[in-house]
């Protein structure tokens, strides 16, 4: 039961991955012609107030924006895809119809119903969504259009008409009818959304009411699901619908903690940033940027001397990672399986570390995760009165000494065998002679081409599906690289690193998806 709950899950949460991949690139747009076209910024620094410079800044601001207004499509079109088992392009097609007709089903209701506000439309909790005067069910509406769309997409694209229809069998007849199943849901949303809205307000209230505690029960719980690949489906929820708090901007409701900050970027007038980012978001940069740093340096110093070469190289590019981009994996990986309490204590910590943001009222956002970058663009850039950033380095250097020093404590008090600290000595990670020779080795080690029913991958795990777990050979994946291996039932994470999704694309033109 678990297991399959496990595969199910992972399916889900790897159908994020898409819509969020994007992320980054619209925020860097955003984030440099926001800041830097901003007029505080602009009286700041003179030298910028440059006629066709600000041209290129504000056209950069138009191009991010528009991305972080238009969420809700994204995940329809990526759920849609993510979730789809074969012919994807046709599931992304029918996604982006879905989710038009879905809103304009629920708009035609509203106006027959005679509750269209036109005039003051976020006060109801409606608003334009390309152009369509609807409810504002925001990513949750094009999430449940993507699921529904993937499951019409599996169980009817090979499906064969009559023969007077025969055109419009298999994937020509999956946009047909996820049109008419759109409409069905718009009707399903215009009667329960308006509940659903009031419970999550509810529930954001019940966050809200806990305070600091209700902030670190986030931090913990959302570190604890790091492993398991689901971290996803946790926190988008808070990021993106109104489960993370909702502000009226410019005469428009936004919901969601990251899109309530990426409009807040855009606006001039904007002082302080809204008070979620720092409960939702900001106490990652201290935990991605300083304390496992900390960790990677206690690794490094309880090695072997024999083996301190070799896992510098490895703890240094991994911290590296870490820093520049919030990537964790590669440092959580070199401890998690060999020492799980190490990353209960990983997690505890980071609770920690969002409660502090909290406390002190951190609000820097993020595009995707806690690194460098992130934290110049949206936190150094937008100035500290903005922000708090100064706060980040001040915790975050003492935080760097409580990691070395726990986990130098707990690896020697229980002889933790992290790397370079095993019985026998620690080689260099063994590589493949070729890109066609390591994907047809993983491939092999996963039980072969007919054994994978689905292949797929996030930001540094590839998330694959079997017929039989009992053939993975967890051994010769960890010869091309794996840092580590999670299996639950049929569904199996190989966790590699941020060039993830070029072992995926090696391993799909071998097996022909």
């Amino acid at each position: 039961m678990m297991s399959s709950f496990f595969e199910k899950a992972q399916q889900f949460g790897k159908s994020f991955m898409l819509p969020i991949a994007v992320l980054p690139a619209a925020g860097l747009l955003l984030g440099i012609g926001g800041a830097l076209s901003n007029p505080n910024t602009i009286k700041a620094y003179p030298f910028l107030d440059v006629t066709w410079l600000q041209s290129i800044f504000t056209i950069m601001a138009s191009a991010g924006s528009v991305i972080f207004a238009n969420l809700a499509l994204l995940f329809a079109i990526g759920v849609a895809v993510g979730l789809a088992k074969s012919d994807k392009g046709t599931a992304g097609l029918a996604g982006m119809l879905g989710f038009l007709v879905m809103n304009a089903t629920i708009s035609a209701l509203l106006s027959i119903m005679g509750i269209l506000n036109t005039e003051n439309p976020a006060s109801v909790g409606q608003g334009l969504v390309l152009g369509i005067h609807t409810l504002e069910t925001g990513v949750f509406g094009g999430v449940m259009v993507g699921i529904l769309v993937a499951f019409l997409h599996n169980r009817y694209n090979k499906k064969q008409l009559p023969p007077f229809l025969g055109f419009f069998s298999g994937s020509r007849f999956i946009p047909i009818i996820s049109a008419f199943a759109s409409i069905f849901l718009g009707v399903l949303m215009f009667l329960i959304w308006p509940f659903i809205q009031a419970g999550i307000f509810k529930m954001g209230g019940l966050v809200e009411a806990t305070g600091y505690i209700g902030t670190f029960i986030f931090g913990f719980v959302l570190r604890l699901l790091g492993p398991f690949g689901l971290h996803h489906i946790f926190y988008m929820p808070f990021w993106t619908t109104s489960l993370g708090g909702s502000l009226v901007i410019d005469g428009q409701l936004i919901e969601g903690t990251q899109r309530i900050f990426f409009a807040q970027l855009a606006d001039p007038t904007v002082e302080k940033f809204y008070s979620g980012t720092s409960r939702f978001m900001s106490g990652r940069f201290i935990t991605m940027m300083f304390g496992l740093l900390g960790a990677a340096y206690a690794i490094y110093r309880t090695a072997k001397p024999k083996n301190k070469k070799i896992v510098a190289g490895l703890m240094g590019s991994a911290a590296l990672t870490s820093f520049l981009t919030g990537i964790t994996e590669p440092i959580e990986f070199s401890f998690l399986f060999i020492a799980p309490l190490l990353y209960v204590l990983h997690a505890f910590l980071d609770g920690l570390a969002f409660m502090m943001a909290d406390i002190f009222q951190i609000t820097i956002g993020q595009t995707f995760s806690g690194g460098f970058i992130d934290f110049v663009l949206f936190g150094i850039l937008q100035g500290d009165a903005k922000t708090n950033w100064i706060i980040v380095p001040l915790i975050g250097i003492p935080w760097f000494f409580v990691y070395y020093f726990l986990f130098t404590f707990f690896i020697k008090k229980f002889n933790f065998k992290t790397p370079g600290r095993e019985d026998e000595d620690l080689k260099n990670t063994p590589t493949m002679e070729n890109t066609s020779e390591r994907a047809q080795t993983i491939i092999t080690a996963l039980g072969g081409a007919d054994n994978l029913t689905d292949v797929d991958c996030c930001a540094t795990r590839l998330r694959i599906s079997v017929n039989d777990p009992g053939k993975v050979d967890e051994a010769l994946l960890k010869e091309t690289g794996a840092k580590g291996v999670i299996m639950k039932g049929k569904g199996v994470q190989v966790v590699y690193g941020p060039h993830v999704t070029i072992i995926k694309n090696e391993i799909t033109e071998i097996v022909g998806e």
